[in-house]
């Protein structure tokens, strides 16, 4: 099954399975999984773990509205994430293959372990050259290169907006806030 967090969106990061994690503790996932959010966020936030299905379960509750996943290490695209409730909506609605975001409000996603995924331009991308992403956070709305005038090319370094001219547009933050 294609995992595929983000890029899950039409099969690229978030449902590929918890390939060599069946051993994992809870405790170690909840660690990676808050690895991805800033500190003060990561105190208070859920954290989730998804299986191969899509099934989630509930490791740890939270009280600040973001949910953190530990991800599956060795899986292109399935990285620890922790999200805000509109971005949440975001990748909801990707992962149920909806034309487009339904989020009224910009999201909020915050990857600071780095990232890896199949494109920087297509979200239906699930083979290739990975693109490996560095510590980032992501505003989950659309954005658009010609009134931004941001680039739309990935690289380590500054902002950029990835699927550009794709309703899952969003930017791209490569640092830690």
């Amino acid at each position: 099954m294609q995992r595929c967090w983000f890029g899950f969106l039409l099969g690229g990061i978030l449902v590929q399975g918890s390939l060599g994690q069946a051993g994992e503790t809870a405790q170690a996932k909840i660690k990676r999984a808050l690895s991805a959010a800033p500190p003060d966020i990561a105190k208070a936030a859920k954290v989730v773990d998804m299986d191969d299905q899509g099934k989630m379960t509930v490791l740890r509750e939270g009280t600040n509205g973001f949910t953190c996943f530990p991800g599956h290490p060795g899986v292109v695209g399935d990285v620890a994430m922790c999200a805000d409730a509109p971005a949440m909506q975001w990748l909801n609605d990707a992962m149920a293959h909806k034309p487009k975001p339904t989020n009224t409000q910009p999201g909020v996603v915050y990857m600071l372990a780095g990232g890896t995924d199949w494109s920087g331009s297509d979200p239906a991308a699930t083979s290739g050259t990975p693109i490996k992403e560095p510590p980032h956070w992501m505003i989950m709305w659309p954005f658009d290169p010609a009134v931004t005038g941001l680039p739309t090319t990935p690289k380590q370094t500054g902002t950029w907006i990835m699927y550009a001219g794709t309703p899952w547009a969003h930017l791209m933050i490569n640092q830690r806030p």
